[in-house]
């Protein structure tokens, strides 16, 4: 089965291409094609125009303001100089939490959590330039722990996201398995990944090759993973956290997660 693609962009001031999803049902559309695969691909999902203020404010804060907040705001890659990721940027940056909250994303993100959504986390996947290092095959509510599933990653490309540089490879339907077993991944930033390997037919993975600008929408139980960036070219990924504020914390989880997380901090 194909993912969807939804032509249009999200954008400000302008909330007409949400509107035009509602009128054609491609909403429900995509919602669909959601719950049946835990992954969607929306090409041209935000402007060149907001690509461009979010790449120049994220350089800007690694620039300016990064050196002032706690040393968990920030991962860094093996060679301790690159930025491997940032973390909670909605309570860091203003002007990010500011945009993850507009209306047209906000509605977008009601219809596929079955609730009203509420923001948890803004941060990015940097994946710099010969050295950007590999997300083992994992599932992010082994580290959100929340119950029901209902949260989601929305991914978007700041950089050409090409087969060479990394890109997330997703497998469809895996979240309708719910949370498999964890072990510690040893890998600083990503410290859970699966206790052993899923085979999938090809079939099954989706492979997010993404122009500056598209997104993938995946949910929080969807497997997926991303190999290192060894390319002269960065890839950079921009990535909200939504959940549903019917959502709680799973108590199982949250102990397997923070035994992980003590063992390669921050993640």
């Amino acid at each position: 089965m194909q993912l969807l693609s939804y032509p249009g962009r999200i954008h400000q001031p302008s909330q007409i291409k949400i509107e035009s999803i509602r009128e054609t049902r491609m909403m429900d559309q995509l919602k669909k094609k959601y719950d049946e695969n835990g992954v969607i691909h929306v090409p041209e999902f935000l402007s060149a125009k907001d690509v461009s203020e979010i790449r120049e404010e994220l350089e800007r804060y690694i620039h300016e303001d990064l050196r002032g907040k706690p040393a968990d705001a920030a991962t860094r890659e093996a060679d301790g100089e690159q930025v491997r990721n940032l973390w909670r940027l909605e309570e860091h940056n203003p002007c990010f939490r500011k945009f993850a909250e507009r209306a047209d994303l906000l509605q977008l993100v009601r219809t596929l959590l079955n609730g009203e959504p509420v923001l948890a986390a803004i941060e990015t996947f940097n994946k710099p330039a010969k050295v950007g290092s590999g997300v083992p095959p994992h599932q992010d509510n082994a580290y959100f722990c929340r119950t029901p599933a209902d949260k989601l990653t929305i991914w978007i490309a700041i950089d050409p996201v090409t087969n060479e540089n990394g890109p997330v490879t997703y497998i469809k339907g895996s979240h309708l398995n719910g949370v498999l077993p964890t072990k510690p991944s040893g890998v600083k930033g990503n410290s859970i990944g699966l206790a052993e390997e899923v085979a999938t037919a090809p079939e099954a993975e989706f492979c997010g090759i993404l122009a500056p600008g598209d997104a993938t929408i995946h949910h929080c139980n969807t497997i997926h993973w991303s190999a290192p960036n060894t390319t002269d070219s960065p890839r950079l990924g921009f990535l909200m956290v939504y959940r549903g504020a019917h959502t709680e914390v799973d108590q199982a989880l949250r102990e397997t997660y923070v035994a992980a997380s003590t063992i390669n901090s921050p993640s």
